[in-house]
């Protein structure tokens, strides 16, 4: 058996790529992290963390691990997709079906894809 550590993102810019991501999901920056750090890290309440991590190449094709996010605090999953576009990310693919189901899947500054889900709520569970 094995524990997941952390999830971890390819970055040009680890600190504010981090920082966006702090902003999006509320989780607090490691401590001691600061602009320039070639390892940033989003602390969670237990492992596994979000790394990010700095690498030299630039990214070139499509992510095959990425984060399905869902929205808190009594937003819906396109009230979300509002919220995050206005903090910087851009729209991939848009899978929203007529019915209500489906997902979004956005970019981040860095163009990491993520997938923005429907919150509890709309699926009818306690959150």
């Amino acid at each position: 058996m094995i524990e997941i550590h952390a999830v971890t993102f390819d970055a040009d810019n680890p600190y504010e790529l981090a920082s966006w991501w702090s902003t999006a999901t509320g989780l607090p920056l490691g401590d001691g992290d600061e602009p320039g750090d070639d390892e940033v890290m989003l602390r969670t309440k237990q492992d596994p963390f979000v790394l990010f991590i700095k690498v030299p190449e630039g990214k070139t094709v499509k992510n095959r691990v990425h984060l399905d996010v869902n929205g808190t605090e009594g937003r819906t999953r396109d009230q979300e997709v509002e919220r995050l576009l206005g903090l910087g990310a851009t729209v991939f693919e848009d899978h929203r079906r007529p019915d209500g189901t489906g997902w979004v899947t956005l970019l981040d500054p860095e163009g990491n894809e993520f997938c923005v889900c429907r919150s509890k709520a709309e699926k009818g569970l306690p959150e």
